[in-house]
C-alpha cells in the first residue's frame, strides 16, 4: 500500500474499528466492472462510492451504491432533501483528497453525510475503493454502514 489516500483510507479504518487489508490490484478498479473482475466477485459486492452535490445548499453528499446499479435520483433527492446533481470532479478532489474512480467510502478530509443503498447489506462482503485507481478493500456492509454513519436508502 502506498500513497497518501490509501494510508488516510486505512488510519480512518482503523479509528472506526474497522480491520481492513488494502490491496493494490495490477489492474484498475476504477469502474465497477473492473473492480468485480480484478476482485473476483459479482459486480452487486462492489460498493461505488459517488459524491453528488445538493441543490440548495451545494453541500456534497456521498452515496453508496451496488455495482450493479444505478443510483435512483428520486429516492435520493427524497433522502438528502434536495435534487442531487453529479459534483464536479475538482471538487471532489478537493473536498475529499479522492479522485472520481478512487473515492473511499471513507478517509474524506472533510466529513460528509452518507447514504448507503439496503441492497450493499445483502451480501456478507463487499468490495469498496481506497483511495487509488487500484485500491481496494473487503469489508462486511454492515461494518462499514456503522463505521461511516450511513443512513439506508431504499431500492
Amino acid at each position: 500500500m502506498s500513497g497518501k489516500s490509501t494510508r488516510r483510507v486505512a488510519e480512518a479504518a482503523r479509528q472506526a474499528g474497522l480491520e481492513i487489508e488494502i490491496l493494490t490490484m495490477p489492474a484498475s478498479t476504477r469502474t465497477a466492472e473492473e473492480a468485480a473482475q480484478a476482485c473476483g466477485c459479482a459486480t452487486a459486492q462492489i460498493v461505488k462510492s459517488l459524491i453528488f452535490e445538493r441543490s440548495g445548499d451545494g453541500a456534497l453528499v456521498l452515496l453508496l451504491i451496488p455495482g450493479d446499479r444505478q443510483a435512483d435520483l428520486a429516492a435520493v433527492a427524497e433522502a438528502i432533501g434536495g435534487t442531487p446533481a453529479r459534483a464536479d470532479a475538482k471538487r471532489v478532489r478537493d473536498e475529499t483528497g479522492f479522485a472520481i474512480g478512487g473515492v473511499a467510502p471513507l478517509g474524506h478530509k472533510r466529513p460528509l453525510p452518507v447514504f448507503m443503498h439496503e441492497e450493499l447489506l445483502r451480501h456478507p462482503q463487499v468490495w469498496a475503493a481506497a483511495g487509488a485507481p487500484n485500491a481496494v478493500f473487503a469489508v462486511d456492509p454492515a461494518r462499514l454502514r456503522q463505521a461511516v454513519g450511513a443512513a439506508l436508502l431504499a431500492g
